[in-house]
């Protein structure tokens, strides 16, 4: 199953169309989990739902501003929703493949497309600048000191002004011959933009031009072949005040000093789909769909629970009681922060929840793959 999910992440750089192609009508070999059923200990409440469009073939997130909900469509259609009831404000058709959104800041909401245009428009709505980089914009740009920092297919990293859009710097580095295709995107702190990359690489660059202040190897390649030999770091960092952890795809995951980036510790766990921290613990979800609790500070298993093993699983959102995480079913899944039990499940628009939810009004927000948007609360 690993190779098969592997060799469908490669091939959509070619352009393969459809997974039938590849792996026949009826896939053998192990099959998602059923789901179990269980005595719900919370209960999930919609507050509202609305709709940004369908994703398309690209990972798409929504955006928060004081008083609304930013999100984009496959097509290039961005909208406003307000905040509190989900009622549409406004929409812009922009008439582009958008492959990478909503990134804010700075007064700017930020699109990238699969053409390599980084769109900047204001709260309003209106375009305040465009600029083209060097190849398919996949992570969400990100904002912070004046500086849109984007990411683009072909591993680079730009710095561009915040104001007009002009290029302040570029960080370059080569790429193994094959790598899995990335939404993954940057993390910007306290003038440091950490990035992990192909080949199990995590480095720190300094925001105001680029040059690189760190580099560390969270995964070395392993194998006989090309394809068995792929550690990509495929999902953003996460950092706390003193340490920022990376999680690599057949490889391990790892956590360092943020100012050195001297290791802390490491551990033989991969996944493709991230990671989330909080004051005590670290979320993810690993290859295989078992989600796990481990120790920051140490790495070790606080719980796992591997009764939604192989079913693509998001990445994980964590508060002080719940984790939440979602399936490609369209299954959003909250267990229990101290032990890993289920406490509480829904069933969304059936369509896949792909990014982590986002902390929203004490509650959450979870956007799916056709574009549903869902702004629930968890007691």
């Amino acid at each position: 199953m690993k190779n098969i999910a592997l060799l469908l992440a490669l091939l959509a750089l070619a352009g393969c169309s459809t997974v039938k192609d590849w792996v026949g009508s009826k896939p053998e070999g192990p099959q998602p989990a059923k789901l179990v059923e269980f005595s719900q200990s919370a209960k999930i409440t919609e507050r509202w739902h609305g709709s940004f469009g369908d994703a398309g073939g690209n990972i798409l997130q929504a955006a928060l501003t004081a008083d609304s909900v930013y999100g984009v469509s496959g097509k290039g259609v961005l909208t406003r929703l307000d905040r509190a009831t989900g009622h549409e404000l406004w929409h812009i058709d922009n008439k582009l493949a958008v492959s990478a959104g909503v990134g804010s800041g700075a007064g700017l909401l930020l699109i990238g497309s699969d053409k390599g245009d980084v769109l900047a428009f204001g709260l309003d709505g209106k375009l305040r600048w465009k600029h083209t980089i060097s190849s398919e914009v996949l992570g969400v740009p990100q904002v912070a000191e004046g500086v849109v920092v984007v990411r683009s297919g072909d591993g680079h990293i730009a710095g561009l002004a915040a104001a007009d859009g002009k290029p302040l710097w570029m960080y370059e580095r080569s790429t193994p011959a094959l790598v899995v295709r990335s939404h993954a995107s940057v993390v910007v702190r306290d003038g440091v933009v950490y990035a992990g990359f192909a080949g199990g690489k995590l480095v720190a660059i300094k925001l105001t031009d680029g040059s690189l202040l760190w580099e560390n190897s969270v995964s070395q390649p392993r194998g006989n072949t090309e394809l068995e030999r792929i550690s990509d770091i495929t999902s953003n960092p996460v950092l706390n005040d003193k340490q920022v952890c990376a999680i690599a795809f057949q490889g391990r995951i790892a956590c360092y000093e943020t100012t050195q980036g001297n290791p802390l510790w490491s551990r033989d766990i991969e996944s493709d789909k991230g990671l989330f921290i909080s004051h005590k613990q670290l979320y993810l979800s690993d290859s295989s769909g078992v989600v796990m609790a481990l120790d920051k500070d140490s790495g070790s298993t606080v719980w796992k629970n591997n009764q939604l093993s192989l079913r693509d699983t998001s990445a994980p959102y964590a508060d002080d009681h719940f984790v939440i995480i979602g399936d490609d079913q369209g299954f959003l899944h909250v267990l229990m922060n101290d032990d890993g039990r289920f406490a509480a499940r829904l069933k969304l628009d059936g369509s896949a929840v792909q990014v982590a939810p986002l902390e929203m009004d004490s509650g959450i927000l979870v956007q799916t793959r056709s574009g549903g948007i869902y702004s629930l609360s968890i007691h």
